[in-house]
């Protein structure tokens, strides 16, 4: 009996080995005794950070002590892996680059730039190509330095605030409130047919703003009040304008651009149902096969080899599925590889 589907695999960037407990960073002297053997993970203006060219699945990460007797003011602490402490701390590649060629995001081949036998990678595009500790470290520190840029005035009275517990809070220097990292939440959704249990078709859309062909499942934000199964029914009637039943909850995924978490649904609809995007938000929405779906992962395999795609026929000629670090990714090729 055919069994309903489930990710195959834990989402690129939920991936993690680094013990992160609170009582590590609110623990100042320990984790200064043990800064001169530390870590630190750097992370560019433009949320990149450095991976060696010969062992590209690892952070090419810098010895602490080379920035200081002690953790800076603008230092995080991330966690703790096999007895290391490590941190983050912002910081640019030095010198001219070389424009080398690597797998990107959406089976694209992308050009990055190599300083010194080091390729500075961005987490959405490059996330996937990680070891479980370096996308667990990337993604933490992308998470906290998109928080703490956002958490430069108090709330409450607009007052400048500073970063304390090594990165984990803000503290308002005039009335003395506290913040912490905040996160989003917002559901994301296959919506399949009603053939069988997994069935034979899946709802694919895409943005007005994205490149030709790119198509992905449907996502939004949970509202204040909300569910996230109302939210999966409410943003898929209001982004196509299509009634789900049965939402079914499959796994999730941190997202810091600039601070979400993706809780991963499945649910089924009509085929048959007219589709409605929603102006300005949804460009084109369209059901597409399961074959077609496994054409278009082909597809992408061919497009990091610089091969020619193969067509897909239908009404997903060219489909592009979502990038490698993506759950939509991890939830449509599960989907795909499974029957209806």
């Amino acid at each position: 009996m055919t069994a309903p589907f489930h990710l195959g695999e834990l989402p690129t960037l939920s991936r993690s080995t680094v013990d992160r407990q609170e009582t590590l960073r609110t623990d100042p002297e320990r984790l200064e005794s043990r800064w001169s053997d530390a870590r630190v993970v750097l992370l560019s203006g433009e949320g990149r950070t450095p991976v060696r060219e010969d062992t590209a699945s690892a952070l090419a990460t810098r010895k602490a002590v080379d920035f200081g007797p002690r953790p800076a003011e603008d230092a995080a602490f991330l966690g703790e892996w096999e007895g290391t402490d490590y941190w983050t701390m912002p910081g640019e590649p030095q010198g001219d680059p070389v424009v080398v060629r690597s797998p990107g995001s959406w089976g694209f081949v992308e050009e990055v730039p190599s300083y010194d036998g080091e390729l500075w990678v961005d987490l959405r595009g490059y996330g996937d190509l990680l070891d479980d500790t370096s996308a667990g470290l990337f993604t933490t520190a992308q998470a906290l330095r998109n928080w703490s840029r956002r958490a430069r005035f108090c709330a409450k009275c607009g007052g400048e605030t500073v970063l304390v517990q090594f990165g984990w809070a803000s503290k308002c220097a005039n009335c003395g409130r506290e913040e912490y990292p905040r996160t989003d939440p917002a559901v994301i959704c296959l919506v399949h047919d009603d053939v069988g249990v997994n069935g034979e078709h899946v709802l694919l859309a895409r943005q007005p703003i994205w490149p030709k062909d790119r198509y992905s499942v449907l996502a939004g934000f949970v509202e204040a009040g909300e569910s996230l199964e109302g939210c999966v029914e409410r943003e898929i009637r209001e982004e196509v304008g299509v009634e789900v039943r049965a939402p079914r909850y499959l796994g999730s995924q941190p997202w810091p651009f600039p601070r979400s978490i993706m809780l991963g649904f499945t649910a089924r609809a009509d085929v048959a149902a007219p589709l409605k995007p929603a102006d300005g938000e949804i460009e084109q929405a369209l059901w597409v096969s399961r074959a077609e779906v496994r054409a278009a992962f082909e597809n992408s395999l061919l497009r990091n080899e610089n091969a020619k795609p193969t067509p897909i026929g239908g009404g997903a000629a060219n489909l592009v599925l979502p990038g490698n670090s993506s759950i939509a990714r991890v939830m449509l090729k599960a989907w795909a590889d499974a029957e209806a």
